[in-house]
């Protein structure tokens, strides 16, 4: 190809290279392709390098937003469409349509076609507008909302429509559009929940009405699906023992959500940091569950993944995000599970430089110069390795309650809990059960009760096989005693004969 071309030809091409990786051989064919290599580093001046990644910043968006509109074009084109004024939708809608344009297409084409008597066709694709797309993402997020069927919405557009068409404009009154709420933004989503509180007299907590907040930024979108969730069943009943546990927790937890007036200052204040630690299967994740259940608060599930972004600089915005949506919501607890993975050490060797942001970052929200005195936000936290956290972490931990091994009075507790509700033998000895096992964690146990479960399941299957093959012995005796004469076709009174 480059012997077809005439005069002078200057190829350029650039390469990332991850300083944490091992940098690999070049191809020699690419070393004579490019004999001169020029390496770019950030500036060493603060202020250059302030802008620098500014616009370093700014050059991903743009990168961000193409690529979406790139895919929303792929998607139109593969539907034979085409949009001339794609680049007239925001960017936090073209976002929205590039997660969800599939989903989108339907409703835009028909709300196109109502529109339009004659439409413009090109190459054999239909020309549609950046308002009929518009329309389609107004139809999803009222759909997303409210829970109810896109079609129905879309159907009872294309009547009024019609209406207007047939019997005047002024003589058909519109539908009140429904609040816009944002579609969810990230489909990686994690368990969630805002649990109805339960009623404890005068001072019981209402449930949170998170759905009715509306977010400030692509970021918070991003954190406002998480909220709205019911699904959490636990409740403190259903955990065996720890009855001290569970105190500590009430009066930590939920005497501030059902008694603001007696936490206004001084020193009795609500608590900001409860850490569960203890070994693996001892039930932490569940007490966590348990909370949120009987609480009253909105809860948050917080990942790595909720967190994290393969953008530079997101990652931060997504924690600022995190705590703004906090606020709003208030009371609301913050659960980050396996926390060691997340706030680990700042010295640990070979760590990338966007988890030290994230770290600087949640504690400068959670405890640090933008704290606001009247927001009510308690970050509850489990690990299995407490030591692997940073001492600044530990430090705002108010409260660290370890979750042990269950004793033997422990551990009977949780058997009568496990089997309360199954069908067991009657006379069956729960202590003799607890003293065999010694070392047990409540996880152990649960396990332990499900591989009892699925014995009389083998049982039955076994009986069952046993069966069938007595059947079909049976039926091959039978066989063999009055084999069957397929080509003989004479009576009865003439076989006998």
């Amino acid at each position: 190809m480059l012997k077809k071309l005439s005069g002078s030809v200057l190829i350029l091409g650039s390469r990332i290279l991850d300083p944490g990786n091992d940098y690999s051989e070049v191809d020699e064919k690419l070393t004579s392709l490019f004999p001169y290599n020029i390496e770019i580093r950030p500036p060493e001046d603060e202020s250059h390098l302030v802008s620098w990644k500014s616009q370093l910043e700014e050059d991903m968006k743009m990168i961000q937003v193409q690529d979406n509109k790139n895919h929303i074009m792929e998607v139109l084109a593969a539907s034979d469409l085409d949009c001339d004024d794609l680049g007239s939708i925001c960017v936090a809608d073209t976002m929205v349509l590039s997660n969800y344009i599939e989903e989108i297409v339907v409703s835009a084409i028909s709300y196109h076609l109502i529109k339009n008597k004659d439409p413009e066709y090109r190459n054999g694709k239909l020309v549609i507008s950046s308002t009929s797309l518009s329309h389609g993402l107004n139809l999803f997020q009222e759909g997303k909302s409210t829970g109810k069927d896109t079609l129905k919405i879309e159907a009872q557009a294309g009547k009024t429509e019609i209406l207007q068409k047939e019997i005047g404009e002024e003589d058909v009154v519109k539908p009140e559009p429904k609040s816009e709420i944002a579609a969810p933004g990230n489909k990686n989503e994690v368990e969630t929940s805002a649990p109805v509180g339960k009623t404890g007299g005068e001072h019981s907590v209402p449930a949170s009405k998170a759905s009715e907040v509306p977010p400030d930024n692509e970021f918070e979108k991003r954190i406002r699906p998480v909220i709205p969730a019911n699904d959490i069943d636990v409740t403190f009943a259903d955990i065996g023992a720890m009855d001290e546990i569970k105190e500590s927790l009430q009066e930590l937890v939920m005497l501030p959500l059902r008694r603001p007036d007696l936490f206004t200052g001084g020193l009795l204040k609500p608590c900001r940091g409860i850490l569960l630690f203890g070994p693996p299967g001892t039930g932490k994740t569940m007490l966590a569950k348990a909370i949120a259940k009987e609480a009253g608060a909105s809860f948050i599930n917080v990942s790595m993944s909720t967190i994290t972004s393969k953008w530079f600089g997101e990652d931060e915005k997504n924690v600022r995000a995190l705590f703004t949506m906090a606020t709003k919501v208030s009371p609301t607890i913050i659960f980050v599970d396996e926390v060691d993975s997340m706030l680990g050490q700042r010295t640990r060797v070979g760590e990338h430089e966007a988890m030290r942001k994230i770290k600087n970052e949640f504690m400068t929200h959670w405890d640090g110069l933008l704290l606001k005195p009247g927001e009510h936000i308690l970050v509850l936290a489990a690990t299995n390795r407490p030591f692997d956290l940073d001492e600044a972490i530990i430090w705002r931990f108010e409260r660290r309650i370890m979750v042990g091994l269950p004793s033997v009075e422990n551990r009977e507790m949780i058997l009568r809990t496990l089997l309360a509700k199954e069908k067991v033998e009657e006379g069956l000895d729960f202590k003799e059960l607890s003293t065999m096992t010694e070392g047990y964690s409540g996880s152990d146990l649960k396990n332990l009760c499900m591989t009892a479960a699925y014995r009389p399941v083998r049982e039955l299957i076994q009986q069952e096989r046993l069966k069938d093959l007595e059947k079909k012995w049976k039926a091959a005796e039978r066989q063999e005693k009055f084999p069957r004469d397929e080509g003989c076709r004479c009576s009865g009174y003439e076989r006998r004969w």
